[in-house]
């Protein structure tokens, strides 16, 4: 185990995924978000591929016990990923990263509901936390529902990577119960080649053609989500989970960076105070979850004969 390559890796990981965001809000306003999952995905393909046969794994990782577990997978995540993207046309950068913090929250609850996962009042009071934090994110789109004056596309934007959320949370169930059979090669890979092929579902809903500027930001966004994946799933062999999750907020800074240099974007007060609250219920989650599982090494150390 090496931590502190685990969490630059984590950090890189954030990094590249926060820049291939930024690349699709560039382009939101002109590609359909139906287009843009196209490219994410097919040109994080190569990438994948040519990662699996450095590590000799292009043959024996691919090997798959649960075709059909892959294919909801890829449905439910697709559906997110779409949304997030049409999301990223709506909002600024700040406030799709805020939201999106709910995934996690809501896979406790989700994980409870169809996994059977044993939740105690410590996670629940943490995600109520969190759901407050975003709760706080959303109040000026939910005041616009009620007659606050603000533009109505952001709170279709607000929605939208609500779904978002909530298609995450459940896609990461899906992923809980693969990982039981299947290689972090297989999932990452498959889900790549199904969100391609989900992809073409929208072209009824209007595709464009994009030009040479937008295919090179299309095309690089694609490649930098391949690598992201990549150095997210390879973070995780370098160190603990518990120790490696609280840097996915570093993203926060991040899209604030990117959100004011690139865009613009000035978040309000109440981003930035929802945002704060649902990393600090993120965090404790992490923070609990690393001491009960080394409660539980301690409870198997003990149980194991000595001598």
């Amino acid at each position: 185990m090496r931590p502190l390559r685990g969490i630059a890796l984590k950090i890189a990981s954030v990094t590249v995924l926060i820049g291939m965001s930024t690349l699709i809000k560039m382009v939101s306003d002109h590609v359909p978000p139906g287009e843009v999952v196209f490219f994410r995905s097919l040109f994080a393909i190569p990438v994948i591929v040519v990662w699996l046969a450095l590590r000799h794994e292009l043959r024996t990782g691919l090997r798959t016990r649960v075709p059909l577990g892959h294919v909801w997978r890829g449905v439910v995540g697709t559906t997110a990923m779409g949304l997030s993207f049409a999301a990223l046309g709506l909002l600024p950068l700040p406030e799709v990263t805020a939201i999106g913090y709910a995934a996690p929250l809501l896979v406790v609850i989700f994980a409870a509901m169809f996994l059977g996962e044993e939740v105690r009042a410590f996670r629940i009071s943490a995600v109520a936390l969190g759901m407050a934090g975003v709760l706080i994110v959303l109040a000026p789109q939910l005041d616009s529902l009620s007659g606050g004056g603000l533009d109505g596309t952001a709170t279709l934007g607000a929605i939208l990577m609500l779904g978002s959320a909530v298609f995450a949370a459940l896609a990461q169930v899906f992923v809980r119960k693969l990982v039981s059979t299947e290689k972090t090669a297989a999932i990452v890979f498959y889900f790549s080649v199904s969100a391609t092929v989900l992809s073409f579902v929208t072209l009824p809903f209007g595709w464009v053609v994009p030009t040479a500027g937008e295919a090179a930001l299309l095309i690089l966004a694609g490649l930098m989500g391949g690598v992201g994946q990549i150095l997210l799933t390879s973070s995780y062999r370098e160190a603990d989970a518990s120790l490696i999750a609280p840097f996915e907020y570093t993203s926060m800074l991040l899209a604030l960076a990117l959100g004011y240099a690139v865009f613009g974007e000035i978040p309000g007060l109440t981003t930035l105070g929802g945002a704060a609250l649902v990393v600090t219920a993120g965090i404790a989650i992490i923070w609990r979850e690393s001491r009960l599982g080394l409660e539980r090494v301690r409870q198997r150390k003990a149980m194991t004969p000595q001598g």
